[in-house]
């Protein structure tokens, strides 16, 4: 069976579905592979390129879907192409079945297959053909370049000679797959960077990403934030009015907003509105990356890019990946080629077109001269949403004072039981052993209060930087041990010999572990 990629008709669209390099391992599954000439000229990939590569190069459209098996594209086919369409044969690309009536009864009059990418769903074995997810990780990145290039100031802060700048406040809402990119771009560039969603099991997620969870003081927020699959459900009029409450209070101090918030198969929530935006300080930009789908901003204007009386700047740009064209084409035709190799189990270029199989079931939107969309819930539960966990009570400084005092007591209690049992012990082998050996003794027993001490209240994170720092400790009690070595007492000798030979370890270790890690931060 043949598989092929037409040229992109959407005005702007620079991506292409097929790579050289995913059509190499297309090959691989046992398919031939070919492409309208100029289709991946937009992403940089020539037709000789694609030649190399054994593509064969097809001069028309009309030529190349008569020719395929498989048809894989990006964008919404329009009605001309799927008019080409032939019974039998399989059309893998975007297809927004829930907006896009006329095209599902268009592709079952034909009796074409066909797999809508939107809506692979979300469960583990899915991940690699989520191309919903490829491409949002592609805008959220380019959503904060783009804010960027509209800001005029630094990101990061500065402290120069000339005075100091302070760094910019960067709020993003929504903390889905778009989301935490922008989080972890704004983050990575300087920014103190907040993140807001109605699903505050991800707030780790975000914390981990260096950003600060903004919470709402409401009980739904606990309780309905998360719907099937991972995504946002629709939250209440209460819960609505404390989110924009909160976005109201936070406004004034944003540099730069940037909202991702989708509801699927809905339009965009409005989250940030005009008196928000009214409140913004002059130069601060909004990125609405749900602008096609209306807009979380109420400003928004579709594939523009205006400035409000105020000076706040609005981007409402809805092709941010098709901007990165070579990396968002190589995502995306990774994602087409996975759904190959699940519709070639046995790799000899034969489509096996599985209804049983979750995947494929939930992502074909027509079969067989019907119209299988909405698809029925997959076998296989969506990937599971963390419970999250209770956000800690703010301590009144009362409650701190006293936290600490009982703290402080209770390890007080724990260094007099220590200090007791020790003080016995020297006690006992006092009673027992020479006058000459006990100067020894407590030099030792000391040593190994001390060491205990330090090293057991450092956090284990730090075990490996401070085994460096602690060479320098460890030549002292080197240092020690052989002052002690030529004692005459033959106890003392076999201690001494011990505490070298530890403390070499010790220090040889630790110059190999630092050693170890400096290489991981060089450049091959």
């Amino acid at each position: 069976m043949k598989i092929g990629t037409p040229k992109e008709v959407f005005e702007g669209e620079n991506r292409v579905a097929m790579t050289p390099d995913s059509a190499l391992q297309l090959q691989k599954l046992g398919y031939e592979c070919a492409i309208e000439s100029g289709a991946g000229a937009a992403a940089g990939f020539s037709d000789a390129a694609y030649e190399k590569a054994g593509v064969e190069i097809i001069k028309t459209a009309a030529q190349l879907w008569k020719a395929v098996d498989v048809v894989a594209k990006v964008r919404q086919p329009t009605d001309t192409e799927l008019k080409r369409m032939a019974e039998g044969q399989t059309l893998i690309s975007f297809f927004n079945p829930a907006g896009n009536s006329e095209g599902l009864e268009l592709a079952k009059s034909k009796g074409a297959h066909v797999i809508a990418m939107e809506m692979v769903p979300r469960i583990s074995r899915a991940q690699k053909m989520d191309a919903l997810s490829s491409m949002a990780n592609i805008a959220g990145y380019r959503a904060v370049i783009e804010a960027g290039n509209n800001f005029g100031r630094f990101f990061t802060g500065q402290v120069t000679a000339a005075g100091k700048v302070p760094p910019a406040k960067v709020l993003v809402v929504g903390a889905g797959v778009a989301g935490l990119a922008a989080i972890g771009t704004a983050t990575s560039l300087g920014a103190i960077t907040y993140a807001f969603d109605v699903r505050p099991e991800v707030a780790e997620q975000v914390e981990s990403m260096g950003a600060q969870f903004v919470f709402l003081d409401f009980e739904e927020q606990q309780q309905d934030g998360a719907a099937t699959g991972g995504y946002a459900s629709v939250s209440s009029p209460e819960f609505a009015a404390a989110q924009l409450a909160k976005f109201r209070e936070l406004a004034p101090e944003m540099d730069i907003v940037i909202t991702t918030a989708l509801i699927p198969n809905r339009e965009a929530p409005e989250l940030w509105t005009k008196d928000m935006v009214e409140s913004m300080k002059p130069g601060s930009v909004i990125v609405d990356l749900a602008a096609e789908k209306g807009g979380n901003c109420k400003l928004t204007v579709k594939d523009e890019k205006i400035v409000t009386d105020n000076g706040v700047t609005i981007i409402g740009y809805t092709d941010f990946p098709s901007r990165m064209a070579a990396q968002a084409s190589t995502l995306y035709s990774t994602n087409i080629r996975h759904m190959m190799t699940d519709l070639t189990p046995e790799k000899d270029g034969k489509l096996v077109h599985n209804m049983e199989d979750d995947v494929i079931r939930g992502a074909t939107v027509t079969f067989e001269k019907e119209i299988t969309w909405p698809p029925p819930p997959p076998k296989v539960a969506a990937i599971a949403a963390q419970k999250p966990k209770e956000k800690a009570k703010e301590l009144t400084p009362e409650e701190k004072r006293a936290k600490e005092i009982a703290a402080f007591k209770a390890q007080t209690k724990n260094q007099a039981i220590l200090l007791g049992v020790g003080t016995l012990l020297m006690l006992i082998v006092g009673a027992f052993a020479p006058e000459s050996f006990m100067s020894h003794f407590i030099v030792f027993a000391l040593a190994c209060f001390v060491g205990f001490q330090v090293i057991w209240n450092v956090s284990h994170s730090l075990h490996t930087p401070l085994m460096a720092v602690t060479n320098a400790i460890s030549g002292i009690v080197i240092l020690g041990a052989l002052l002690q070595v030529g004692s005459g007492n033959w106890l003392v000798v076999i201690l001494s010999a011990i505490s070298i030979l530890i403390a070499t370890i010790n220090i040889v270790g630790g110059f190999m572990v630092t050693r170890r890690m400096l290489a991981m931060f060089q450049k091959s």
